[in-house]
């Protein structure tokens, strides 16, 4: 599962965050997991 820097931007891997949930590149404590792009479309009953 991949997850996304809130304050960079930038796509962060499990393994850079496996011991400490920190951001590699920028040191922010704000991560969130990535959202696919493509939206899925439920038909309404």
């Amino acid at each position: 599962m991949a997850y996304k820097c809130f304050e960079c931007g930038k796509e962060i891997d499990t393994k850079s965050i496996e011991r400490r949930i920190i951001c590699p590149y920028c040191g922010s404590r704000l991560i969130q997991k990535a959202r696919p792009e493509v939206l899925k479309k439920v038909k309404a009953r």
